[in-house]
């Protein structure tokens, strides 16, 4: 009588191999999107780091071909708050690679004092940094990732994001700015845009899925040193000690949107984060957040979006 293997439990240290494979990873010359890029990197697939300054993406590179035996990894200039930009940076891609297996919405702008700033398009940074620029990115790259035989779009939002709720009436944040909050509302508008897209692309017949993940608490004081691109001293090491049992690193923070890259047993439309009360611990998938699954907001927050940014995926093919 024969049995059904049973799935190999994941682990986060060995990811199964993707050869052949090609993946972007946007701000991936530091923090979690630099080890979201090693991680994969590891895997045999083709990684290419997304990243506005050229000389920070080469160092990055250049760490990750020195820790990653064979590692084929690349960069391309991404500018996110640059919106017409864009159409360069994916040419250039295009010229480079057939197909795009998947991308890891991972960039993002994190501001902590006023005043309020914008973009060059006159959006404010943060909400046109991490939302706006991966939504017109998305456009971009719909060719590339729907050459490919089931491509991913993870999107990487924030625990942050969990507490807040948009105001549609105000996503620019113009009559209230408060950097903090702004920052969780321009993730949670980017956690919106990663299911909202999921519906669509099911609606469409297509073979692209996306998937939502969230890094938990991950601070600079808990993650390895990757010199030059992150240097942890002894002190801040051991300063941090105490916060290693509610959070983690930004190594472990990457482990969530390497599953949604990496696991087949991912589907779109999902959530994943760390284990252990969403802030540290291995990858595991979570219960869409309430608000987050409100179709009325995201779609509200969908027609807005391509109103700023002139960006047409109302439709979305197969």
């Amino acid at each position: 009588m024969s049995s059904t293997p049973a799935t190999p439990r994941w682990n986060v240290q060995r990811p199964p191999g993707a050869d052949g494979r090609v993946f972007l990873v946007t701000g991936g010359n530091a923090g979690i999107g630099y080890f979201v890029a090693e991680q994969l990197s590891a895997t045999g697939a083709t990684v290419v780091l997304g990243s506005r300054n050229p000389a920070r993406a080469e160092v990055a590179t250049a760490s990750i071909r020195a820790r990653v035996s064979g590692a084929r990894v690349r960069a391309v200039r991404l500018d996110l708050a640059d919106l017409s930009s864009l159409r360069k940076a994916v040419e250039s891609l295009e010229r480079e690679v057939e197909r795009l297996d998947a991308v890891v919405h991972n960039a993002g702008v994190a501001l902590d004092d006023p005043p309020r700033q914008e973009t060059g398009d006159g959006h404010e940074l943060m909400f046109g940094t991490n939302h706006l620029g991966h939504f017109a990115l998305t456009h971009r790259l719909m060719p590339l990732l729907s050459a490919a035989p089931a491509a991913r779009v993870v999107t990487m939002g924030s625990f942050a994001a969990k507490s807040e709720r948009l105001d549609l009436e105000d996503l620019q944040s113009r009559r209230d700015y408060q950097p903090k909050r702004t920052y969780g509302r321009s993730k949670l508008a980017q956690m919106y845009f990663g299911v909202e897209l999921d519906r669509r692309l099911r609606a469409a017949g297509s073979t692209v899925a996306s998937v939502v993940v969230h890094p938990g608490g991950a601070l600079d004081s808990l993650t390895p040193s990757r010199p030059p691109v992150h240097v942890r001293s002894t002190g801040a090491r051991l300063g941090a000690a105490p916060a290693a049992l509610l959070v983690q690193g930004k190594h472990a923070g990457a482990w969530p949107a390497v599953r949604a890259v990496l696991d087949p047993a991912v589907s779109g439309g999902q959530l994943w984060g760390p284990r252990v009360f969403g802030l540290r611990g291995e990858p595991r998938r979570e219960p869409v957040w309430k608000h987050l699954a409100d179709p009325g907001v995201a779609e509200q927050l969908w027609d807005a979006s391509c109103d700023l940014t002139g960006v047409d995926l109302s439709t979305i093919s197969g």
